[in-house]
């Protein structure tokens, strides 16, 4: 097989067909739905701390790092609780983060924010590939599918052009969704990064939503929907390649936009209706502990314990483990002791999670 180099961008060929055009409007729909959802919430940073720690487990889990929701609760709150794959998994939380973050004050992604997000991803500052060799392969065959750029000077020019590409939005006038697609297949193409080039190429894809204001906090993965059709998820970057099927793979990406958004709609829903259940618990039984932040407390993470309470409420360690202990009896947190230290796991949380 011989080496891929793909056309820069923009691709000069009209593709926005009315099948797109009609996908386009229903991703369109769903996003705007979610955004107004998420704009409704007393504190966005209860959803995006949850979402977030979903996000990195299953956008890890496509490279085969595996983790169950357990461990990445757990490991959260201590670092005894680490092992290689949940660092990974706490890399992605960190360099999805950062690239918020890029995105909210510089209000551009560049290469060099784009080398930032894959440092802290892996780890170390290795930058583009400078040495040939890298191919990729199906991992149940080895039978090699795509012999990316090369050389080091083909990939620093074509990482260029899609940083102008991604910044500038006069150099096409194409829906931003339908961007977004042709963004991630250029990056996966490129495959710039000895490592961490899938992983990197998800987040920048919610980034670009949040830099087109689609969404203003990072809420939308499309990590489970790739999980789910994984097979067709390759075989589309495949074909956009060698069988020009850019028209496909488009309406598979917006498809997964519609798809996610919904299934975030209803997880935003299902968080908030458990808030006011758990509310009414505490109100009813023991409304002396009851207050607005302890309730948001129960809610940033599955599993808590008396430090974290202590911090949050600004209380001191008595109050704070009453609390946890009148909260346990009503069945709102179980307690786990977890070798010297004890946690409080909430329970239908987690659940909610789990099942996603």
């Amino acid at each position: 097989m011989k080496e891929f180099i793909p056309d820069k961008l923009p691709i000069q060929k009209e593709i926005e067909t009315k099948e797109i055009l009609k996908a386009t409007t229903k991703a369109h729909r769903a996003l705007a739905e979610l955004k107004g959802i998420a704009n409704s919430l007393p504190n966005q940073k209860i959803v995006i701390n949850t979402l977030v720690l979903q996000e990195a487990k299953d956008s890890s889990e496509i490279e085969n790092i595996i983790t169950t929701h357990d461990e990445v609760y757990r490991s959260t709150l201590s670092d005894s609780f680490s092992n290689s794959n949940i660092k990974e998994v706490q890399n992605y939380k960190d360099a999805l983060y950062l690239g918020f973050e890029i995105i909210k004050t510089k209000k551009m992604l560049s290469v060099n924010h784009i080398k930032e997000i894959q440092a802290t991803l892996e780890q170390n500052d290795a930058g583009f590939r400078k040495q040939s060799g890298t191919v990729l392969k199906n991992p149940k065959t080895g039978e090699i599918k795509l012999i990316p750029p090369q050389n080091p000077q083909d990939i620093v020019e074509l990482m260029g052009n899609l940083s102008e590409y991604i910044n500038d939005a006069t150099l096409e006038d194409f829906d931003s969704l339908v961007k977004m697609a042709i963004i991630h297949y250029q990056f996966e193409s490129i495959h710039p990064f000895y490592d961490g080039n899938g992983r990197t190429g998800r987040i920048i894809n919610i980034l670009y939503l949040v830099l087109e204001d689609l969404l203003d906090v990072p809420i939308l993965y499309l990590s489970r929907y790739i999980i789910k059709n994984k097979i067709d998820y390759y075989r589309l970057l495949h074909d956009v390649s060698f069988n020009n099927g850019l028209h496909d793979w488009i309406l598979f990406m917006l498809k997964g936009i519609e798809e996610i958004a919904k299934e975030t709609i209803q997880t935003i829903k299902s968080i908030e209706n458990l808030m006011n259940e758990t509310k009414e618990i505490i109100l009813n039984k023991k409304p002396k502990i009851y207050s607005k932040d302890l309730l948001e407390a129960l809610f940033y993470h599955p599993y808590t314990k008396r430090v974290f309470i202590e911090e949050q409420l600004s209380i001191s360690r008595p109050t704070a483990t009453n609390y946890l202990n009148e909260l346990e009896k009503l069945g709102v947190l179980s307690s786990k002791k977890i070798g010297k230290e004890i946690f409080y796991v909430h329970n239908k949380l987690f659940d909610l999670f789990k099942d996603m």
